[in-house]
């Protein structure tokens, strides 16, 4: 008689919830992927894997350089708007220090990329999950926990799903978070805005990433591995503030800034600018898991993007999720997820207090205080900014996997 295979359901299929679905399927999975949106979508914004994210796809065999090609920034660093660097560091410096440069890779490339690696059909669009109950009927925030050795029915616009494991990787404001964890805070405004966009390969191009800070105000020029250029930009604003004009919005506040910030906002399309005020979740949740159910990345552990670490992590948690269900038969899943959570929340939380940190900084705004924040940066040895970075760019490890008792 064959093997029944376990099976995951994923809620969601951006990053988080594709990766963890391919390490899953390479652990021996059966899984299926819900997606809410009607199909894959071109539109997005560029994301730079670190050296821990790439080091976590390594792990499942899965070469992030296939989804745009293997280029990356010769450099990377932050200027002053008058175009002067207040640090920069080589990427080969990086590379020889963590074993590999970062990749700046469209995001739509790389879950395209995620998505053709699983067998077809793991993917179903048009398919949002509502909910994750217990095959006995009960209904609930509890109705996951599955302590009991239940496995959880997932509720989905197309119909249930029976599974071992379910997977909420369904974003920053993740339905199943509201549901499971009620006396949560939820998000908390960051007090800034952002647009990002993907500009088309063509126009003077500059080898170097770099972000930009003002006065309260940044702007972010990142090169992809494509040829194509992810700009971004972020300013304080009251939360919901959008002012009409996207480009005229953009021009007013940065059109002055150094080359070649001008010319790049004259070939921004409008209709291809993503707008989105900034979030991270106001408290950490007390664990990613109920019985059955795993939260990962955004769903988990909403963080701003000052890091660049909030699709990283989401790798991260990811291929942990995966490498601690791999030896745990159906029984133990509620265990191995708990272990999961003891994995992972540390880190991820410390992340996500130190992005907002960063984020208040690079916001500052007033003028003594943007001049001490820019004579700080200038006066930090290269050496010492590198060495800041080595708990998250080296932070990646995975666990050791302890057998239940009688397994």
């Amino acid at each position: 008689m064959a093997e029944v295979r376990r099976h995951a359901v994923v809620a969601g299929a951006g990053i988080g919830g594709l990766t963890a679905a391919l390490a899953l399927h390479r652990s021996g999975w059966r899984v299926t992927v819900c997606e809410r949106a009607p199909g894959p979508t071109a539109a997005g914004a560029g994301i730079v894997l670190a050296p821990n994210a790439l080091r976590a796809f390594d792990t499942i065999g899965f070469d992030a350089t296939r989804a745009a090609g293997r280029a990356v920034p010769a450099a990377m660093g932050l200027r002053r708007p008058d175009g002067r660097w207040l640090n920069r560091a080589d990427t080969a410096a990086m590379a020889a220090r963590y074993g590999r440069p970062p990749l700046a890779v469209h995001r739509a490339a790389l879950t395209d990329a995620l998505a053709a690696a699983l067998p077809a059909g793991t993917v179903r669009y048009a398919t949002a999950v509502t909910a994750v109950d217990r095959a006995d009927g009960t209904e609930g925030a509890d109705a996951a926990d599955g302590a009991d050795g239940s496995s959880p029915v997932v509720r989905t616009t197309a119909g249930d799903l029976a599974a071992d494991l379910a997977v909420a990787a369904d974003g920053i404001h993740s339905p199943l978070r509201r549901l499971h964890f009620p006396d949560h805070p939820g998000l908390h405004y960051a007090g800034e805005t952002a647009w990002r966009t993907v500009l088309p390969a063509g126009g003077a191009a500059d080898a170097s990433a770099a972000e930009t800070w003002g006065r309260g105000e940044r702007f972010g020029i990142v090169p992809l591995a494509d040829g194509r250029t992810y700009v971004f930009a972020t300013a304080v604003a009251p939360e919901g503030h959008r002012p009409p004009g996207v480009r005229a919005e953009l021009l007013r506040r940065f059109g002055t800034w150094h080359d070649p910030i001008p010319a790049l906002l004259e070939r921004i399309d409008p209709a291809d600018v993503l707008r989105h005020d900034l979030y991270d979740l106001a408290a950490p949740l007390p664990r990613y898991h109920r019985g059955r159910l795993a939260w990962l990345g955004d769903a988990a552990h909403a963080m701003t993007p000052n890091l660049g670490q909030g699709g990283c992590q989401a790798v991260e948690d990811a291929v942990v999720l995966a490498h601690l269900l791999s030896g745990a038969a159906a029984s133990g899943v509620p265990a191995a997820l708990a272990a999961y959570s003891a994995a992972r929340r540390a880190r991820t939380d410390c992340l996500r207090v130190r992005s907002r940190r960063a984020g208040r900084v690079a916001a500052l705004s007033h003028p003594l205080a943007v001049a001490v924040r820019d004579l700080a940066v200038r006066a930090t040895p290269a050496g010492v900014a590198r060495r800041a970075m080595d708990d998250l760019f080296d932070g990646f490890t995975l666990p050791a996997v302890t057998p239940a008792p009688g397994e």
